[in-house]
């Protein structure tokens, strides 16, 4: 094989491996573009499920529907908001 073919041979994988790499990065991107909205939503789920699982609480609480295990779970709840307004509160005041 001649020294030109060769360097022909060469050159055209090269293009060939540019070319791969290129639509590799490209769907790269695009796959990290679906990963952080996929992360946005399931973020958001979660916010949504936090809030509807207070929700419910509360509506034990007025109901007078909740047993001892839901009573102290939902307690201890109110104390953990209640210490990091009290944080809260501090840090505010240095």
């Amino acid at each position: 094989m001649k020294p030109i073919e060769q360097i022909d041979r060469i050159r055209t994988k090269i293009q060939a491996l540019v070319k791969k790499q290129q639509a590799l990065e490209k769907e790269n991107e695009k796959l990290k573009t679906e990963l952080d909205r996929k992360q946005g939503l399931e973020l958001e789920l979660k916010e949504k499920v936090g809030q509807l699982e207070e929700q419910l609480n509360l509506a034990k609480v007025s109901g007078g529907q909740m047993d001892e295990v839901s009573k102290k779970a939902f307690e201890k709840q109110l104390n953990q908001y209640i210490k990091e307004i009290d944080r809260c509160i501090a840090m505010l005041s240095q």
